[in-house]
């Protein structure tokens, strides 16, 4: 039984054992030689998210816990909540096809535009 005992009930809370398991997975990386993550410290993490008031940079409302970057450059770009992280990586870190979702969930994108009778011409 993992982190648990025989009666079902775990020994440490569930933000004790997020905390634990955060810091035995840097430990580890760090024990392999691995790199930080993306070449920062836990200090510069924890000042980008302090400075970001702890939460997302896109949703503004979740917690921040993952550090985005530039896949082509390598750089920082903040620390982000698991769900705008793992959708920046849906859409390939690609500004026009996130434009292009952003119109789409507004009403805009597939609504033909009537330029003269008859003609319709599609929003770009």
């Amino acid at each position: 039984m993992k982190g648990g005992c025989r009666d079902g009930l775990q020994v440490r809370c569930r933000e004790c054992v997020a905390e634990y398991s955060a810091a035995h997975y840097r430990r580890r990386r760090e024990a392999m030689g691995k790199p930080r993550s993306h070449g920062i410290t836990e200090a510069e993490r924890d000042a980008l998210v302090a400075s970001q008031a702890g939460v997302c940079c896109i949703c503004l409302s979740a917690p921040a816990a993952h550090v985005d970057h530039c896949h082509e450059k390598g750089r920082v770009r903040g620390v982000l909540c698991f769900s705008c992280n793992a959708a920046l990586g849906q859409f390939k870190d690609r500004p026009d096809v996130i434009r292009r979702a952003a119109t789409y969930l507004e009403g805009n994108a597939w609504k033909p535009i009537l330029v003269a009778p008859g003609v319709y011409q599609l929003p770009s």
